[in-house]
């Protein structure tokens, strides 16, 4: 006898579930694609105000759901409010992306004077949506992971090649080891709250994974996403963890062996025909259609499809982006997406 249909299709997959169609939502699917979003942003202002505004993060958070029916819906917040939280400024340059200050190349993390306060909003903002979710809609939480959200406490603002934080962690591994480690006890209390507010699951951003050597993704990437999923099991031991450690490459194996993960997350330049058979058996596995194949549409968002689809028919999948949705995707090839995907 078949295993029943569960609820919450995406949920169940997390648990290790494989399902004939497999659930899906989209990173960054709550934002600037829609036009809902942007009437919004408009009404509100800066994206950081959108942010810690409850009622408006909660509605942004939902709009993606009424619009397409995805089986879950991401938080809508950002991963530098943790840095926020731990005492640094946080802005954003209209055009230029965030600013963080003072920049911990030549200061002190530990001077800084904790304002765990700022996070309040976010935790408001999961108990509005998950009172306001239908039954069956997964509702994920996330942060970033500690290497990621370090590049940016490090140089102050967001660069191409992270070469300030991976030039501190080279010169002096013991300071920038104390950053890491501040910041993962940071994040397994953050993402807690974030459970006990009304998240099913979470996820690990650890967008710029790709530009560690391999002994330093041991270190900077593995070891601590490790600790915050250890620490995430031992309070809340029944709540998925998704590892998604963009740019991994051929060490996305060992991230997938060593860091606990109930699911892991496969960037775009990874091929799904390797990760299926590299991966360890059973492991649910989230991805990884590149975005721009949404942006292009017609053929090539069809075999995109069917290619992903066929590679991780034998495991629990959850269909999704290698990386965010970007702004110009046509709302028309998210919804021929959703079609190709669910067959219908």
């Amino acid at each position: 006898m078949a295993n029943p249909v569960p609820t919450k299709k995406l949920l169940a997959v997390l648990k290790g579930q494989r399902l004939d169609v497999p659930p899906m939502w989209l990173m960054r699917q709550a934002g600037r694609y829609l036009p809902e979003y942007r009437e919004l942003r408009a009404q509100k202002g800066g994206f950081l105000e959108l942010c810690y505004d409850s009622d408006t993060a909660a509605e942004v958070t939902l709009q993606p759901i009424r619009r397409f029916g995805f089986d879950g819906a991401i938080l809508f917040s950002d991963i530098l409010v943790i840095p926020h939280a731990m005492g640094q400024d946080l802005w954003f340059e209209t055009g230029e992306g965030p600013r963080l200050a003072p920049p911990l190349v030549d200061h002190d993390w530990q001077k800084l004077t904790p304002a765990p306060e700022r996070l309040e909003p976010v935790y408001d903002t999961v108990r509005k949506v998950a009172g306001a979710l239908p039954a069956e809609t997964t509702f994920l939480g996330f942060a970033g992971s500690p290497w990621t959200v370090a590049t940016y406490m490090v140089a102050g603002q967001g660069s191409k090649d992270h070469a300030t934080a991976r030039a501190m962690a080279y010169a002096d591994p013991q300071k920038f080891g104390e950053l890491i480690d501040a910041i993962t006890a940071t994040t397994i209390d953050y993402l807690s709250k974030q459970i006990e507010a009304g998240v099913d699951a979470v996820q690990l951003f650890d967008s710029w994974a790709g530009s560690l050597s391999p002994a330093q993704f041991e270190r900077w990437v593995i070891a601590p996403n490790a600790a915050i999923v250890a620490g995430i099991k031992a309070r809340h031991p029944d709540t998925p963890v998704i590892g998604f450690p963009k740019g991994a490459g051929g060490k996305l194996a060992a991230y997938a062996r060593e860091v606990g993960a109930d699911a892991v997350g496969v960037d775009e330049t990874v091929d799904p025909v390797w990760a299926a058979s590299a991966l360890p058996q059973g492991l649910p596995v989230q991805g990884n259609l590149d975005p721009l194949a949404l942006v292009a549409g017609g053929e090539a968002l069809q075999s995109a499809v069917a290619r992903i689809l066929s590679a991780f028919a034998d495991r629990p999948h959850i269909f999704n982006l290698g990386h965010g949705i970007v702004p110009h995707t046509p709302i028309a090839h998210v919804e021929k997406l959703i079609s190709l995907v669910r067959g219908n």
